[in-house]
């Protein structure tokens, strides 16, 4: 595969991470034909979270201020975006994300883990290709929020680093 090919399949692949996006879609999958040999297949989807809350119970009238003060708190909590956090790595390409190097192996990092900037946190499979993300900077890790074999997509946040 010649430079120029790898660099039009890059492209190609994050306009389909943002067509995916832009048209609110969960999955695309396609599959593209070069000759005999030469193919790209390439699925981009996104991990969904379903987020339920239970509606409060009827309170006695002394008690609404106190539940009231508590559902700003809660709406936030869950608007909260880790993609905006200072320390969000987040995902440099579309693909698979492995938290260690080869199945039933110990995890490159742990919540409470201490990093060096550099040091390799999780490996992205992309197109057969394993590709080592380091840290940004050093830090604990705080939070990992893919798990191990979760499909990736371009720019989404896979751990924080404080």
């Amino acid at each position: 595969m010649t430079k120029d090919t790898h660099d039009s399949d890059v492209a190609f692949i994050q306009a389909l991470a943002e067509l995916l996006n832009k048209n609110d879609l969960t999955e695309l999958a396609v599959k593209r034909e070069y000759g005999e040999n030469d193919r790209l297949d390439v699925r981009v989807s996104r991990q969904t979270q379903i987020v339920t809350m239970a509606a409060p119970a009827a309170a006695p009238a002394a008690a609404a201020p106190a539940a009231s003060a508590a559902a700003p708190a809660v709406v936030a909590a869950a608007a909260e975006d880790p993609a905006q956090h200072p320390g969000a790595v987040t995902s440099p390409m579309v693909g698979t994300a492995y938290r260690s190097a080869e199945p039933g192996a110990q995890p490159f990092v742990q919540v409470g883990t201490a990093v060096k900037e550099g040091q390799t946190v999780l490996i992205i499979e992309a197109m057969k290709t394993m590709n080592h993300i380091p840290a940004p900077r050093a830090g604990t890790v705080k939070r990992i929020l893919v798990e191990d074999g979760s499909p990736v997509e371009y720019g989404a946040p896979l751990m924080i680093i404080e």
